[in-house]
């Protein structure tokens, strides 16, 4: 089965990354979301994909101080019952961002919440940041943790993932091709890929035996993988 993610919620109906778009998914019938969640300078975790919210950096202020439609991370797994979560923690040493935590507090404060409000079993967390990335797996060796790669990842990412457990890579589908899938089986690691919205990319994918698709039209996704079985002869993970 390739599951189909709706990326940041429906946001082609709704805000992005909102309680609205998250519920909007939901009634599409998407087998899950992806958000992005970030942490305020007072603690709390808010989903948003930008550094900045308007002229708000959210690292350097207080909840309190945002606007209401930027949901908590509670707030928002809360709208997404019935589906899987794709939580991708927002942490980076990218010049674009204004913070970066090195302590693992950041990917603990997620962890726990994800736990106390028995998500844990529902989500797979991911990141661009390695180091995060592994933070995760040492605070939980069952959460399922996925790589994020760019359009130019490590040429030997797929090795780095495995000898550091990740469950999967997060690659752009532009990397992606038959041989890369092979590799990628070979170590056991699960491929979602983002963000694919052509109809003739999703259908690459499709053939592909990608496990997830996040997408900016999952309706679009959806029509496709249940008209257009995979063709190339490919077994999906398990």
């Amino acid at each position: 089965m390739i599951y189909i993610y709706a990326h940041r919620g429906l946001h082609v109906e709704e805000r992005e990354n909102t309680v609205a778009a998250f519920l909007a998914a939901g009634r599409l019938g998407v087998d899950g979301v992806e958000f992005d969640v970030r942490r305020t300078v007072d603690g709390a975790l808010v989903v948003h994909h930008d550094p900045a919210c308007g002229s708000l950096d959210i690292g350097e202020t207080r909840q309190r101080e945002l606007p209401d439609y930027l949901p908590t991370l509670d707030a928002a797994l809360a709208a997404c019952e019935g589906m899987k979560v794709n939580v991708e923690i927002k942490n980076s040493r990218d010049r674009s961002e204004s913070t970066y935590d090195d302590s693992g507090q950041f990917a603990r404060q997620v962890v726990q919440v994800l736990h106390e409000l028995r998500w844990s079993e529902r989500v797979i967390i991911s990141c661009f940041d390695q180091a995060t990335c592994a933070a995760v797996r040492r605070l939980d060796s069952a959460m399922p943790v996925g790589w994020l790669l760019g359009k130019a990842g490590p040429t030997d990412a797929l090795t780095q993932a495995h000898i550091l457990d990740f469950t999967a890579v997060h690659p752009n589908f532009k990397m992606l091709d038959a041989a890369w899938m092979v590799k990628a089986h070979e170590l056991e690691l699960d491929v979602n890929t983002w963000t694919v919205n052509s109809r003739r990319d999703i259908t690459a994918m499709l053939n592909l035996h990608v496990n997830c698709i996040i997408t900016d039209n999952p309706a679009r996704a959806m029509a496709l993988a249940a008209s257009n079985p995979p063709n190339d002869g490919l077994s999906p993970m398990q």
